[in-house]
């Protein structure tokens, strides 16, 4: 049986009281928010500021209601999905607050000043983690989530470093960033924290009850994606950014239902792509979601994205845990590390095709260097998950045993009695048989009992 309590306890208490004293040393209000501040020299920062928090509260509901409810879908692991998505998103606002500021203060100055769009980009940080929970979703202690958290805001900042400042790559909605970088980071995880008897365990599966409640995350993010993937744009800019996603969303969802009954051979739709393949639409739109693809491309990006992510979950997915052994617990890599892949490849096609120069580059160049983005961030993903997975398989963090996976009672206070529970639910399905039961043409009570 595990037992991280001390261990956590003290690794959260720990971080927290390091981002305190970091805080008191780094982090200050920005300058416009001084009580003492220009009111006609910061009114342009403050407006900004003002536009922007409708769109990271969009956002900061995502990640606590969206991908929290999202993962709800295991029977035995609601706690575990909506409690350790809300400790991770909290823990990273600081952290990612932290590491954010320092990579950005490379080459100059020395203090963090903080505005609304550090906490969207705060936010954007907390969203590849969580991307990566769901590789490792109820395989993983929190002690085993707290160090990959922390581990990766540190890969996440060197990959925006590489891809932003030294390639000059753009992706406004995170698909290269955020979305394939958080896959591939948490699929390298899962693969080497991988242990036999995980695949096909008895407590992976849902019920119907999880899967409504999974259903709720689906909604929340579908409705609110075209304001993650406008945010850190302005104008018109903004405007294309949600015009683009919402068409690509619809496109992708139509899309996801078609070939969902396509490929079963009852012709019956499958939850789990209703509840994550309709959403591959939000991710492959990102890295293009400002440019001008016109409506009809931002209708071709998530017809395929539908297409990739629902064909992913299909196929590929069972495939890949047979061959490699690689357990996808949310399907990750067809949400989000797939479609991450299409929407960096649309984005340098839609730069090649516009030819419109960017900072001294030509569009065709400028496609170039979203390619290549896209290549470092994979390798770098692999790489900081790789060495990030063999950390967390130390035996001094107590590694789940195969009885633990996928159970909210190893980490929490449980008073639901799950065999009470099913009992009921027998006693339930017996009586509606019995219901169910024709009465005979005499009208025989006996014979109808």
């Amino acid at each position: 049986m595990s037992n991280t309590r001390g261990k956590e306890t003290g690794i959260l208490l720990v971080a927290q009281v390091i981002c305190i004293a970091l805080f008191g040393l780094f982090v200050d209000y920005d300058a416009s928010l001084a009580p003492n501040a220009n009111s006609t020299q910061h009114a342009a920062e403050l407006e900004l500021s003002n536009n922007l928090y409708p769109l990271f509260q969009d956002v900061h509901v995502m990640m606590l209601i969206g991908f929290g409810f999202l993962m709800t879908f295991l029977k035995r692991h609601g706690f575990g999905s909506v409690g350790f998505n809300f400790l991770l998103t909290a823990y990273v606002i600081e952290w990612s607050t932290l590491v954010n500021g320092w990579f950005a203060l490379i080459g100059s100055g020395s203090k963090i000043f903080l505005t609304t769009r550090s906490l969207l980009e705060a936010d954007f940080a907390v969203a590849t983690v969580l991307i990566s929970f769901g590789a490792v979703l109820g395989v993983s202690s929190p002690v085993q989530l707290t160090i990959m958290a922390t581990l990766e805001v540190v890969f996440y900042n060197i990959n925006i470093y590489v891809g932003v400042v030294k390639l000059g790559a753009l992706d406004v909605g995170g698909s290269i960033f955020i979305h394939l970088f958080g896959a591939y980071f948490g699929l390298a995880v899962a693969r080497v924290l991988y242990k036999k008897g995980q695949t096909d365990h008895e407590k992976e599966g849902s019920v119907y009850h999880s899967d409504i409640f999974a259903m709720i995350g689906t909604l929340f993010l579908w409705l609110y994606w075209p304001s993650f993937n406008a945010g850190p744009v302005e104008g018109a800019d903004r405007h294309r950014a949600i015009i683009n996603t919402v068409l690509s969303l619809a496109a992708c969802t139509v899309t996801t239902f078609a070939i969902s009954t396509a490929t079963d051979k009852n012709g019956k739709l499958d939850m789990v792509h209703v509840q994550n393949a309709t959403l591959a639409g939000g991710v492959a739109m990102g890295a293009s979601a400002d440019l001008v693809v016109h409506p009809f491309g931002a209708l071709l990006i998530g017809t395929a994205a539908g297409i990739l992510s629902t064909l992913g979950y299909r196929y590929l997915q069972p495939l890949l845990q047979r061959t490699i052994k690689l357990h996808d617990t949310c399907g990750v890599h067809n949400l989000h590390g797939m479609p991450g892949i299409l929407g960096a490849v649309a984005s340098g096609i839609t730069w090649a095709i516009l030819n419109t120069s960017h900072n001294g580059r030509s569009g065709a160049t400028q496609g170039g260097y979203q390619i290549a983005a896209m290549t470092v961030g994979l390798a770098l993903a692999l790489a900081g998950g790789t060495l990030t997975g063999f950390l967390l398989k130390l035996p001094v963090w107590d590694n789940l045993t195969t009885d633990e996976l996928y159970d909210d009672d190893v980490f929490w206070e449980c008073q639901e009695d799950e065999s009470l529970t099913q009992y009921t639910l027998t006693q339930c399905q017996d009586t509606i048989e019995d219901k169910d039961v024709e009465t005979p043409a005499d009208g025989s009570e006996a014979a109808a009992k």
